[in-house]
């Protein structure tokens, strides 16, 4: 089993991945509070810890999953006093928006989507069980984290508890120092509220993650994500409350992911600059400098209904994975074209080995495991090449899950497989194959060569694209067109296929000039023209 490294922002360094019992793994999560619809801030996390978890089940790892729904909480209660409607409602209607747009990013690998109001007894009994260690202490219907009986507090974050800042109001009378934090609120007139030892209330917002990421996975478990905004107070004060509570860490590995902010253009996908850039391990910015200008409802944010309508979750989806996780993402409509059009190289791919394999590039089987990937070999010099992009992709992943880098060899493995089937002179139309269904990598390959398929190797480099973009959480099933998209039947590629025709007229006319000036202003806009014996094709440049 090759070695993992995770950066670990409670040792602030890389450290080789351990798991507590090998070979389960325990992620958890932090999930939205479901009281407006979701934005597209809260696919960041769910799409990268989706491709982590995709890659460490590759990998050998046993994983659960496990995401939060937090459907009890201050601004649930005040939406639902402005709307007129129960809290529950509400909460039922975002939580499905948020499933909605989940399924729409290719996000399929949660386990299990626990709701705080359903725990609600767990939840109790973990503050009962911190009131009878001497860590919390009840006030006048509401029980409060005592933060300076935790000698720990704040190695997490690097603050100290003076730094915490408390409720203030009547909460602030209670408490017995500005740092303790609430477990469980009294009820007010007209809130929510359930019955417990200390009269009817709400839990507070940090104890409803410790008591449900207790119970799936136990007392120690391995990963806990989230967005660097989170780090503090909340997964300082979840860290207090669970390691206090069991006498164990809570988390062997806390990962928490790059936010996003609005912005123009990133860099080109898959370019140079944006490959030197992860290679040299370049990630976040400050978490003050990320906070200021992340994107969240507060600043207006929403409408991601709207926006995978118009780019399609795939695109998005791409869109998140281009960067390392623990990096800024800028977020912009010139990104998401560029997305779109770096797909598109993707898509006219699938639709050129389609046409003259016999074979749809989303029928062909995907490799589970890295066993089952090397399985995919042969002493042809393409299929080696592309072999050692997986080489290259694999290190990248290995690396504290670099994506960034990881996507860059996929526009190196596409770029040969076209140049390797100019090559080969793949036809322009072959009859279609019958793969097996549901066939695994293995059971492919000997169809492949019992069937005696022409180009065989070449299929096998395909099979190894097909390996690495499942890892990503990509091209699982034919794209949607975006609604009002540029790409919308293929008008890029109509675009460029009639100045293809003007050039090849210019030439066969001898005007060189004409035909050196198409070339060279295409390649200008990133779209270099491929001249073959077959004619000329066009890709993407980085």
């Amino acid at each position: 089993m090759a070695e993992i490294r995770v950066y670990n922002t409670l040792s602030k360094t890389k450290e080789p991945f351990a798991p507590v019992h090998p070979p389960k793994v325990g992620m958890y999560l932090c999930g939205p509070t479901v009281y407006k619809e979701a934005h597209i801030g809260h696919m960041v996390g769910p799409v990268i810890f989706d491709t982590i978890k995709r890659y460490l089940a590759y990998s050998g790892f046993d994983v659960t999953w496990v995401v939060n729904i937090t459907d009890v909480d201050d601004k649930l209660i005040a939406e639902s006093r402005r709307r007129e409607v129960p809290m529950s409602q509400i909460a039922v209607e975002m939580t499905a928006d948020y499933m909605a747009n989940l399924k729409e990013l290719g996000v399929n690998q949660i386990d299990y989507l626990p709701r705080a109001t359903d725990h609600m007894d767990d939840i109790i009994g973990f503050i009962q069980s911190l009131e009878s260690k001497g860590f919390a202490y009840a006030s006048d219907g509401d029980v409060f984290f005592d933060v300076a009986r935790d000698s720990g507090y704040g190695q997490l974050s690097n603050r100290s508890p003076d730094d915490q800042q408390g409720a203030g109001g009547e909460a602030a009378a209670k408490k017995r120092s500005a740092a303790d934090f609430a477990l469980w609120k009294s009820a007010r007139e007209g809130e929510p509220c359930w019955d417990s030892p200390w009269g009817k209330g709400r839990p507070g917002w940090h104890i409803e993650c410790s008591a449900m990421s207790h119970y799936y996975l136990g007392e120690t478990f391995d990963i806990h994500g989230g967005g660097l905004d989170l780090m503090f107070p909340h997964h300082e004060n979840e860290r207090a409350q669970s390691s206090c509570c069991h006498g164990s860490p809570m988390v062997k590995y806390w990962m928490h992911n790059g936010l996003m902010r609005a912005g123009g253009d990133a860099g080109k996908l898959g370019g140079r600059s944006e490959r030197e850039k992860e290679a040299a391990g370049e990630t976040a910015e400050s978490i003050e400098e990320q906070a200021a200008g992340k994107i969240s409802r507060s600043k207006g944010a929403g409408g991601l209904a709207d926006q995978i309508r118009r780019h399609t979750g795939e695109r998005i989806r791409f869109f998140l994975l281009r960067s390392h996780y623990r990096s800024t993402i800028i977020f912009g409509e010139e990104g998401l074209q560029e997305a779109a059009t770096a797909l598109e190289g993707f898509y006219r791919f699938f639709d050129r080995f389609e046409k003259g394999t016999g074979i749809a590039f989303y029928d062909l089987p995907t490799a589970r495991s890295r066993t089952q990937g090397d399985l995919i070999s042969g002493d042809d010099a393409d299929l080696k090449a592309v072999l050692a992009c997986r080489d290259k992709y694999r290190e990248a992943m290995d690396d504290d899950f670099n994506t960034g880098a990881a996507s860059s060899q996929l526009f190196d493995i596409v770029r040969a497989l076209n140049k390797q089937a100019t090559a080969i002179k793949l036809p322009e139309q072959a009859a279609a194959q019958q793969v097996p269904e549901d066939a695994t990598v293995e059971e492919f390959l000997a169809w492949l060569d019992s069937a005696k398929i022409a180009n065989p190797d070449f299929i096998k480099s395909v099979l190894v694209l097909r390996e690495l973009t499942g890892l990503l959480g990509l091209f699982g099933k034919r794209p949607p067109k975006a609604a009002g998209g540029d790409d919308d039947n293929g008008l890029a590629d109509q675009l460029v296929g009639v100045l293809i025709e003007l050039r090849k007229e210019a030439r066969s006319n001898k005007d060189f000039a004409t035909s050196d000036a198409i070339r060279d202003r295409l390649a200008a806009i990133g779209v270099a023209l491929l001249d073959g014996k077959e004619g000329t094709s066009w890709e993407m440049q980085k």
